[in-house]
């Protein structure tokens, strides 16, 4: 990938650290092809093998101290306005660099709640402090999760075109999935059909291969994080999908249900079950838009479903999609433990996000869809083609 993502997020960087009045983000590494803090690849497109610092202030300039051999590798780059060097070791240039700035506030990558923005280990933290020590900087750290999340959320016109052309790619294998799918076939043959067109389009798997894509046929096939088995499709029976693909390091996140029969052989049980999930989906989309917090959006579409009679669904309406297929930041969950403070955090202009649900039926196991929306001034724009209708395969 070029450089044009990583210089237009670097230059996002300045206008957040003067909206949350932080002086200085500092971005603290080392062997980052072996420990990869996730903010790192949002501004710089390449691995950094001794401590280095990268520097951002509020006032724009965006310094960056590294190891001598490093420094040829970045500089090509064009994404700092300077680059510092060292031979022997970084503590003196760094602890002089950031005298001069004398920063009242340090944002430093640890988080509770969003694990993109908790990147700084431990170990990096005590070296750290301690090449600090004597100063008072040490006493000004604070947490970079508000950084990271308006940064990583926000996209900007590059990162939304390899959003948009993934989803476009996602959706060109579910098409072609229409041509070939037919009674008696294993969710493994199907699985490597989907692979064989993730290699004629040249793209990635949005998340770890042996479950991209889920494939899910017959009722008893429960959905989750799991790889695909000898189950085969058959008659009546539904087949369920989440495939998402990674285009010039950006992902999509799709879910699409097929039925194995003709329309009129649907069941009534799966079509007031995808109608539910749809039309939740449906106004999850119509109420959604910025400023309004993750937890609210998530309440609206959870109540639909509980509303209609169903169990509610084990998991959050809707994640941000980028870098990641589960990208950090804002989340569209419901207050639970195990999503700390996300599901509190504000919906902005900029960010995309999944709309994803599911209900439970009595005989022919979960429906499920999944979309990818773009939030805009107003409310938001769906990237992915709606699932307005089963797909029927006969």
């Amino acid at each position: 990938m070029t450089s044009t993502v990583q210089q237009e997020k670097s230059r996002q960087v300045a206008e957040i650290l003067r909206e949350l009045d932080i002086d200085l983000w500092l971005v603290w590494v080392r062997e980052t092809s072996q420990v990869a803090d996730p903010a790192l690849e949002l501004v710089l497109d390449a691995d950094l093998v001794w401590e280095s610092a990268l520097m951002y202030t509020k006032d724009g300039t965006r310094s960056a101290i590294v190891g001598t051999f490093d420094a040829e590798g970045i500089r090509p780059l064009a994404v700092f306005d300077e680059i510092l060097t060292y031979d022997e070791g970084i503590s003196s240039i760094l602890k002089s660099k950031i005298q001069k700035l004398n920063p009242s506030s340090i944002a430093i990558n640890y988080s509770r709640n969003n694990v993109a923005a908790d990147g700084l280990t431990v170990g990096m933290y005590e070296i750290l402090k301690d090449y600090l020590r004597d100063t008072p900087y040490p006493n000004r750290f604070i947490s970079s999760e508000d950084v990271i999340t308006r940064l990583r959320g926000r996209k900007t016109t590059s990162e939304l075109d390899r959003i948009k052309m993934a989803v476009e790619i996602t959706e060109k294998i579910f098409d072609y999935a229409k041509k070939f799918l037919r009674v008696g076939i294993s969710e493994l043959y199907i699985y490597d059909i989907f692979h064989q067109q993730m290699e004629k389009y040249d793209v990635g798997n949005a998340w770890s291969a042996d479950h991209n894509p889920a494939v899910d046929a017959g009722p008893n096939k429960q959905f989750g994080h799991s790889g695909p088995t000898e189950n085969l499709t058959k008659e009546g029976h539904l087949l369920h999908f989440d495939f998402g693909v990674k285009y010039q390091g950006y992902c999509s996140d799709i879910q699409r249900m097929f039925f194995f029969g003709a329309p009129s052989t649907i069941p009534e049980e799966i079509t007031e079950a995808f109608v539910t999930v749809r039309d939740a989906i449906k106004a999850a989309s119509e109420f959604i838009k910025p400023g309004l917090k993750g937890y609210e959006v998530d309440a609206l579409a959870r109540d639909y479903v509980l509303e209609r009679g169903y169990d509610e669904y084990k998991h959050a309406l809707g994640h941000q999609i980028g870098r990641k297929a589960h990208d950090g930041g804002t989340l569209l969950g419901p207050k639970w433990e195990r999503y700390g403070d996300l599901p509190e955090q504000v919906i902005e202009t900029g960010n995309v996000f999944t709309l994803e649900l599911y209900v439970t039926t009595e005989n022919y196991g979960q429906v499920s869809l999944e979309e990818d929306i773009l939030i805009t001034k107003t409310g938001c724009q769906f990237l992915s083609r709606p699932q307005n209708d089963l797909i029927y395969i006969y």
